[in-house]
């Protein structure tokens, strides 16, 4: 099925963000964070997180100023920005320039379960391998059971590369995920 019937069938319209977007993204991703981090990152943080949404607005600004190298798509439904993705080349140590990085994927959770999180990567998967990536990863933490489903389903493995992330007063241990994005065909969709 064409992407964008897709979309319009889950009621979004897919398209790349626009430095305008910045503070829409900056709050999807922290109202994301808080639902989908909550039981894994102590609630004190979670909570906390809408005090710094000028900071993460800001971040999102620079981010959005350096397109094409970092790109943010975005999930848009009648009331807005539901959900973005961003990716961007691999920023790992041991990675070459054919591997590009999936660095965020966020929903409000109104919209999860969906099937946007699924219109939404696959937008940002074919966007990598158009920019000539052969391969994509992705860090995820592991606790995150969902997301970890969600990353297997679309074909997405561990590759045995683990990180501790110090965040205030606790550790988050992540796991990366690969996938080879010749096995992909454009604008195939994720089961």
């Amino acid at each position: 099925m064409n992407r964008h019937i897709e979309a319009q069938r889950v009621g979004v319209r897919i398209r790349q963000a626009q430095e305008s977007d910045a503070r829409t993204i900056a709050e999807v991703h922290v109202r994301g964070w808080q639902w989908a981090y909550r039981g894994q990152l102590p609630d004190s943080y979670l909570d906390g997180l809408s005090a710094n949404l000028e900071q993460r607005t800001q971040l999102w600004q620079r981010t959005l100023a350096h397109q094409p190298e970092q790109r943010v798509w975005v999930a848009e439904a009648d009331r807005g920005i539901v959900g973005f993705a961003a990716t961007f080349p691999s920023r790992d140590d041991d990675a070459t320039p054919q591997i590009g990085e999936v660095g965020a994927i966020y929903l409000d959770t109104d919209w999860a379960g969906k099937g946007v999180g699924r219109v939404l990567f696959e937008q940002a998967l074919d966007d990598l391998r158009l920019l000539g990536y052969d391969q994509a990863t992705l860090w995820v933490l592991e606790t995150n059971e969902r997301a970890r489903r969600f990353y297997e389903v679309a074909g997405f493995r561990p590759d045995g590369a683990t990180k501790v992330v110090r965040c205030d007063d606790f550790e988050l241990r992540e796991l990366r995920y690969r996938l080879d994005l010749e096995s992909l065909l454009p604008g195939s969709r994720i089961a």
